[in-house]
């Protein structure tokens, strides 16, 4: 019997993602239960048995909705089904505080699978968004305003975590599931129009579509691939030119790129949430190097306030 169309894609992905690893290696697959992530679990325990890498199935509860816990228990036991080695699931407190609510259940996410990551001796950690989640990332970015970063979306591999499915269609998740037997979740928060996310996948981009044409969502995603090696040039300038602090002599002297990347690592460093800092906090802040006419100050997000003090830029909490 011929392999479905999805379920290969799927595991063409995977199995470029897991290249690399040697026999024996550990991979954590995190999985909701979602389409994509189960198909993406799916494949990679395939795709492990060939290299003889072990696979930890864990799945992350932000206990933001009823039943939270009974559904994490319903992914472990699919999890152990598809033949993970072993399988895990941590409960997390969603602390919004400055951040909004997607931004806040992703950082605690993050905190999490790197806890496990590093408790399994992991040497992978692979995540499941698809093309489809590139094509958003990138329109939300240019609503943003926040420059060719976020039009780069998200990266393929950063440290640990590696995305297989940026390749991969959300249909054909779906369609990889319904090909295997799998029956994904269907999380409430996907189809609430309180997230921006959720309106730019069911009203803007079907829009898109329509105006101009099919497609759309497919070349953003190749837009993110092209600007990302640009961007990752220009970060490893950053990381040369980076002191640990921003003298304004240096900033001055600086190319407008690396400048504006050096104030943008400083700014995070000192707390401002990534998610809401935008190139117009970023310019802000340039102007008190490039027009200075003793400006106060810059007040950026995470209550904090950008001073220019005795020959440097400086981020002073105001909390």
């Amino acid at each position: 019997m011929a392999l479905d169309p999805a379920v290969a894609a799927v595991r063409l992905g995977v199995r470029a993602a897991l290249a690399d690893l040697e026999a024996g290696a550990t991979v954590l697959v995190a999985c909701s239960g979602g389409a994509d992530s189960l198909a993406l679990a799916a494949a990679t325990v395939f795709e492990a048995r060939a290299r003889e890498l072990r696979v930890v199935g864990v799945t992350v509860d932000h206990g933001l909705q009823e039943g939270s816990h009974q559904q994490a228990e319903r992914v472990v036991a699919q999890l152990e089904l598809l033949g993970a080695d072993e399988t895990a699931t941590a409960r997390v407190h969603v602390e919004a505080a400055d951040l909004g609510p997607e931004a806040a259940a992703r950082e605690a996410r993050y905190a999490v699978l790197g806890q496990m990551a590093e408790s399994f001796s992991a040497a992978a950690v692979l995540l499941g968004h698809t093309r489809d989640d590139q094509a958003e990332t990138v329109l939300l970015g240019l609503a943003r305003g926040s420059g060719g970063r976020s039009i780069a979306g998200m990266r393929r591999a950063y440290d640990l975590y590696r995305r297989p499915l940026l390749d991969v269609t959300r249909a054909q998740t779906r369609a990889a599931c319904e090909a295997e037997g799998l029956q994904p979740w269907d999380d409430p928060h996907n189809s609430d129009p309180g997230y921006a996310r959720v309106r730019v996948r069911e009203r803007v981009l079907p829009v898109l579509e329509t105006e101009l044409g099919p497609g759309v969502g497919a070349a953003l995603a190749r837009t993110a691939d092209l600007l990302r090696e640009d961007m990752e040039f220009l970060d490893a300038l950053t990381d040369e030119a980076w002191t640990g602090s921003l003298e304004v002599a240096v900033l001055a002297a600086s190319p407008r790129p690396i400048r504006t990347r050096l104030i943008r690592r400083a700014a995070l460093e000192a707390g401002v949430p990534s998610d809401r800092l935008t190139a117009t906090h970023i310019a802000e802040i340039e102007a008190l190097v490039t027009q200075w006419r003793g400006q106060v100050g810059v007040d950026v997000p995470g209550s904090i306030r950008v001073v220019r003090r005795e020959g440097a830029i400086e981020f002073v909490s105001c909390a």
